[in-house]
Parts: C-alpha cells; sequence; structure tokens
C-alpha cells in the first residue's frame, strides 16, 4: 500500500500532491479528529480534485453511543480503566525520565555514566513496553466481551463505510485529536477496507503507525514526557511519527532528543514539518527522510 505523509497542512499542500499521485474518481475522507467540527469540511474539499467522501466516522461513533447504549455503557467503562492505567503509566514515567535526564547531564567518569545511562533508559523501554502490553490485555478483554462486529449499529456502519472505501480511489486522513480519531478508525475497522493510497498528515499521520507518542516540550507549563498512548492502524511499523516537530519539541537540545531516539529505537523518530511530504512505498520511508539520530541531531535517511 503507498502512504503519503504530509507536514501540517495549515499552509495547505494537499493540493499539490493528489495529481502527482494520478488518482481520478472519488476520494474518501475522515476529518473524525476534528470531533463536533467533523462535517466542516469544505476547504478540505477544495485542495481535491472534487469534493470528498466524508466517512463521519465521529457521527457514527456518536450514533452507535446513541442507539446501543449497553455498549455506550461498556465503552464508558473501558476509557476510565484506559484513564487509570495512563495516570499509573505516567507516575512510573515521570520518575523513570527523571532519572535518565539526571544521568544523562551528570560528570564523572565516562563509562560509567554511559553504562549507567543505558540501564536507564532500558528502565523506560521497559515501562512502555509495559504500557502497550496492558493496553492491548484490556481492549483486548473488551472487545471479546462485546464484539464489536455482533451490534447490529456498529455491523451496519462498517459496511458502510467499507462500501465507500471499496470504491474510493484514494483515502485522506486530516489530523485533530488523535484519540478520537484512533478510536473510531478501529471502531469501524477502517485498515481492514483499505486497498486504495493513503494520504495523512497531523494526527492523521500518527494514527498509521504502530505507536502513538504524546509529545510537546513547548507546553505553556514546560516541557513535559513524551508518553506512548497506544497503537494506531500499524500501516506504518518502526515509525513514531513527530508533527510540526520544532514547534513541538526542543531539537536544539541534542541530550534530550538522543535520549528520545534511543528511547524508541530501533522505530524511526520521523520528523513531519509544514511541506514535508514523504513518499512510502510498502512500508519504506525515502531517502531524505528527517528523523532524529541516536546523538539527538536530526539527519536524513540515505538511500538503502
Amino acid at each position: 500500500m503507498n502512504i503519503v505523509l504530509l507536514g501540517p497542512q495549515r499552509t495547505p499542500t494537499l493540493r499539490g500532491v493528489v495529481p502527482t499521485m494520478g488518482l481520478a474518481g472519488p476520494v474518501a475522507t475522515i476529518t473524525a479528529g476534528w470531533q463536533e467540527r467533523e462535517p466542516d469540511d469544505s476547504e478540505l474539499d477544495q485542495q481535491l480534485p472534487s469534493p470528498g467522501i466524508n466517512l463521519a466516522l465521529y457521527a457514527r461513533w456518536q450514533d452507535v453511543l446513541d442507539r446501543d447504549p449497553e455498549f455506550a455503557a461498556a465503552e464508558r467503562r473501558l476509557r476510565r480503566l484506559l484513564d487509570q492505567l495512563q495516570d499509573f503509566y505516567l507516575v512510573r514515567l515521570d520518575h523513570a525520565l527523571r532519572a535518565v535526564h539526571d544521568v544523562a547531564r551528570r560528570g564523572g567518569s565516562t563509562q560509567l555514566r554511559d553504562d549507567a545511562l543505558t540501564e536507564a533508559i532500558a528502565a523506560v523501554r521497559d515501562i512502555d513496553a509495559w504500557q502497550l502490553r496492558r493496553i492491548s490485555d484490556i481492549q483486548a478483554d473488551y472487545y471479546a466481551a462485546w464484539p464489536p462486529h455482533e451490534r447490529p449499529v456498529i455491523a451496519e456502519h462498517r459496511a458502510a463505510v467499507g462500501r465507500v472505501l471499496q470504491e474510493a480511489n484514494a483515502l485522506v486522513i486530516a489530523g485533530g485529536h488523535v484519540g478520537v480519531l484512533a478510536a473510531t478508525l478501529h471502531l469501524f475497522n477502517v485498515a481492514a477496507e483499505l486497498s486504495s493510497p493513503v494520504i495523512a498528515w497531523s494526527a492523521g499521520a500518527m494514527s498509521l503507525t504502530d505507536r502513538i507518542l504524546l509529545f510537546h516540550d513547548r507546553a505553556p507549563q514546560g516541557p513535559g514526557h513524551p508518553e506512548l498512548y497506544g497503537t494506531g492502524l500499524s500501516l506504518l511499523r518502526g515509525v513514531v511519527a513527530l508533527p510540526n516537530a520544532s514547534r513541538r519539541l526542543l531539537l536544539g537540545d541534542p541530550i534530550r532528543m538522543g535520549l528520545l531516539a534511543r528511547r524508541l529505537a530501533p522505530a524511526r523518530c520521523v520528523l513531519l514539518e509544514a511541506g514535508t511530504r514523504l513518499d512510502v512505498d510498502e512500508g519504506r520511508l525515502p531517502p531524505g527522510t528527517r528523523v532524529l539520530a541516536d546523538t539527538g541531531r536530526v539527519t536524513q535517511l540515505e538511500a538503502a
């Protein structure tokens, strides 16, 4: 499957991308990350050869919650459980990452510091792995107890989404709230129906990966710890998408960036800036892709 990752679309570049892909005919769009603003897609349509067919995943999700109160109650219980899990994860992560940063900035023997740092980063990686396992376990138990395909309202919407995707020549996924976007993509089984190219940016790009990382070093309250939120569609494996990286990350701090790269390795930390276009062919990032190196510097991938 061909995937095109774009940078943020504050100054849209989508209009110039679509013609180069030779796309003709209907294009499906997903704006569920915009939540209540999901239908406000006229500006997006102007970037396409013809008005897109909005899959309305957020509206469909709300319809499921309205028409299937038992499933809605189970969904609320799931959300509460995952929120509690995230709280425990963040407590553990805070202590572990504080130790990592303290060790990284200590003086003394370089060899001893490097050994201690390797062990400290390993502890963070263990916490990250634990978090993803627990999310997976909780969600597996939930879907076993409440199989979506057996709920008539969900099955109805899945069938409708599948029909549109089967006829579309491409799928465009916009940004917004990555949690809502990932949840609706999973609920309506979008990955199973995909066969045409996908164009995505911001949260849309994050939702295609196998690890969604929330990050913001420039938040008003100060730098926060990058935290794993869960999994996207896993159409891109070994890729951690970092939209608007120059605005949201302290790229000038090589120690902090190097620790992030080492923590997430062997996955590539991919920087998606305004104007970025990455044509990913069968999961392979193209030469020139800007990534974080273990040194904390921004580098470019070379041709294989």
